[in-house]
């Protein structure tokens, strides 16, 4: 978590980023000028419904797939669009990203001691293979798997097992900035915590930032220090993650968080689901924006729907 006695710095800025696929004359826009910050040592969360396009804004950032618009600044760099090599190898280093599924993100044909130490041969600095079994053996220590698993198969372990052995992938490359995708979203109850309670103890130990992707309101309350919210590649509401609980504003974050599972069945048989129905705007005549409408507290909105918000805090 991000300690509140530090000044901000901003690690990663995302200016206006707009991610399409498809071929020029018909592009289909995943992501639509998306615009926020993460702060060096917090957790940022973003969440959303399948196909929103919150993975597609990881994968961006990380270079995997290619910007059509928009800047992605990371310590004060430029890191979208053509870069120089130098820089293109250490945002590989420094910038490292956690996959949904643990199995389909480790290739099967690779035993464990390659998976992991593949980062490892794109350094600089060029190791021996005693050197590199060394670190490979710590990286397994650090997630809890014995050092003699690194001459396994990833079909030979379970889910949690395999998710473990990603993590210790992104470890060892001693990154700034993991971009964790649905990393639980795969497991058992039980393991969730388990790989939760790993991440934020590698956060404390090396000062780590995460961009934490969920579907799950209720996990990235307990891991984000703040959670912006995305629909079908718009950004929505952005704000400090119990800011966000208490004074949800956009109808669509309203809808998220009535769908959440209340453990008290008497409570949630009176729950009342709320549904978000996009055709309300009227954002051709009057565009939306970004606008504050409490301290740190962003929603996106037309000045009709800005009022009405303001109207609903007081």
């Amino acid at each position: 978590m991000l300690d509140e006695n530090k000044k901000k710095e901003v690690l990663v800025d995302v200016k206006d980023l707009t991610v399409q696929f498809g071929s020029r004359r018909h592009p289909f826009t995943a992501v639509d000028k998306a615009t926020f910050q993460i702060y060096k040592g917090e957790t940022f969360g973003l969440v959303g419904e399948s196909g929103s396009g919150k993975t597609t804004i990881g994968r961006a950032i990380i270079r995997i797939n290619p910007t059509a618009g928009g800047e992605i600044i990371y310590n004060g760099q430029k890191i979208n669009g053509k870069i120089s090599k130098e820089l293109d190898k250490e945002v590989t280093q420094k910038i490292q990203m956690i996959f949904q599924d643990p199995m389909a993100s480790l290739n099967e044909r690779a035993k464990v001691d390659y998976i992991v130490a593949e980062g490892l041969l794109n350094l600089p600095k060029k190791l021996s293979k005693e050197e590199r079994q060394a670190m490979v053996s710590e990286a397994l220590d650090e997630v809890g798997l014995l050092p003699e698993f690194a001459s396994r198969f990833p079909h030979e372990f379970s889910g949690g097992q395999r998710q473990r052995i990603g993590i210790a992938r992104a470890m060892i490359m001693r990154p700034e900035f993991i971009i964790a995708d649905e990393p639980i979203s795969a497991l058992d109850v039980s393991i969730r915590a388990q790989v939760l309670n790993l991440m934020s103890k590698f956060q404390r130990e090396y000062d780590l930032t995460y961009l934490f992707i969920s579907h799950d309101l209720s996990v990235m309350r307990f891991i984000c220090d703040r959670i912006c919210v995305i629909h079908k590649g718009v950004l929505v509401e952005l704000a400090e993650t119990e800011e966000l609980f208490a004074h949800p504003t956009h109808p669509y974050t309203q809808a998220l968080l009535s769908a959440i599972p209340m453990p008290d069945p008497v409570n949630e048989k009176k729950k009342v689901l709320k549904v978000y129905d996009p055709t309300a705007h009227e954002y051709d005549k009057y565009p939306p924006s970004w606008r504050e409408i409490r301290p740190n507290h962003y929603v996106w909105a037309n000045d009709p729907e800005f009022e009405k918000y303001q109207k609903e805090q007081q």
